[in-house]
């Protein structure tokens, strides 16, 4: 299975992007894994923050294929606990698609559309973190529970 985590802007934050970069090339190791970054919307300002929503939504969807499992990162969406992660990742593994691909969305969230093409949500936390840093505590968590999974000493319980 192929992995995908899907962005919506650049990172422009150096420590966020050292971080990624670690963990991006920590996770080859485990499965293919590949950052995809969507342009930040043009002249955004002039938009409703439900028109950046569609227009990023249309973008987002562009990037994914009808046989794609589509899971979106969403302050509602479900929490694990690590080994729970490394559960459900063994299942979609399992499960015969050849792609996942984990969205992080734009500052308003997510159209109505990609809601709809989904087929769950994830929760890193309770707590609000910026677009920019969850791309690397996705990252981090993603390379943990394949290390849960192969039993290494990474994670402690």
């Amino acid at each position: 299975m192929n992995v995908t985590l899907l962005t919506v802007g650049k990172t422009d934050v150096k420590w966020v992007k050292e971080g990624l970069d670690l963990y991006v090339s920590r996770l080859k190791h485990y499965v293919p894994f590949t950052v995809v970054e969507i342009p930040e919307l043009k002249k955004a300002g002039a938009l409703t923050h439900a028109q950046i929503k569609e227009k990023e939504g249309e973008l987002i969807l562009k990037q994914v294929s009808p046989q794609d499992i589509l899971i979106l990162l969403d302050e509602h969406g479900r929490e694990f606990r690590s080994t729970e992660f490394a559960e459900y990742m063994e299942k979609q593994l399992a499960s015969g698609a050849r792609n996942m691909v984990f969205v992080v969305g734009g500052a308003y969230g997510f159209s109505d559309a990609v809601y709809e093409r989904s087929q769950g949500r994830i929760s890193l936390s309770k707590m609000t973190f910026s677009h920019q840093m969850v791309r690397t505590i996705f990252a981090e968590q993603l390379y943990r529970a394949f290390t849960i999974l192969k039993g290494e000493p990474y994670h402690h319980e």
